[in-house]
């Protein structure tokens, strides 16, 4: 046997050896998700009243015998939680003809933008950036997976557009500056602005 497969063996013999006594709890919570995953697509058409039954009947089966679990039970409190919560909502598209099933593609579309952002900057919230500059920042994040652009690609159609790009994002970038002053002084700018008033309600 090459040395390569002997070393892989040997780390997929001290897995199985590590986890072994998860073994039935794994079988148990996989079959549950393995239903589940099965009654979601609905791949049979049926009606909403059916997949909301099977549904109902798969989170009973999960919440009665959840001891089965072992230490996967968080995991499995933690899905009952959700499905209670969304609820209401999960089962539209099985009862509107024509509405599409609900994917990830837009989280993930966001997420990537979140993940670049936080090995640029270090920042595990959101940055204040994604509010100011969002409208260019997160369009050339969604755009750039498609493809890559040259520089030529950059220039703007019209250069009215682009003046009412640039005036939008200054107008945000200017607003957050006044809510920052605001925040610090409050005195100061409240009297600020009764200044400004009085200008322009005295005659010139």
């Amino acid at each position: 046997m090459p040395k390569t497969l002997g070393c892989l063996k040997t780390l997929l013999r001290h897995g199985l050896d590590a986890t072994a006594s998860r073994g039935p709890e794994g079988r148990v919570a996989y079959g549950w998700v393995h239903r589940a995953a099965h009654i979601l697509p609905n791949d049979a058409q049926g009606p909403e009243a059916v997949v909301k039954r099977r549904r109902h009947g798969l989170l009973g089966a999960m919440r009665q015998p959840q001891a089965k679990a072992g230490s996967l039970a968080p995991a499995v409190e933690h899905f009952l939680q959700v499905s209670r919560s969304d609820w209401p909502g999960l089962l539209h598209c099985d009862s509107v003809p024509d509405l599409p099933r609900t994917n990830t593609d837009l989280e993930q579309c966001f997420g990537a933008y979140r993940d670049h952002e936080r090995r640029a900057i270090g920042r595990k919230v959101a940055s204040p950036t994604v509010v100011r500059r969002g409208a260019v920042r997160r369009i050339a994040c969604a755009a750039t997976r498609l493809r890559p652009f040259a520089s030529e690609d950059l220039v703007p159609e019209t250069v009215s557009a682009w003046q009412e790009l640039r005036h939008a994002l200054e107008t945000r970038r200017h607003q957050r500056t006044q809510r920052r002053h605001f925040r610090r002084a409050p005195a100061s700018y409240r009297a600020n602005l009764e200044v400004d008033l009085l200008q322009l309600i005295l005659p010139p």
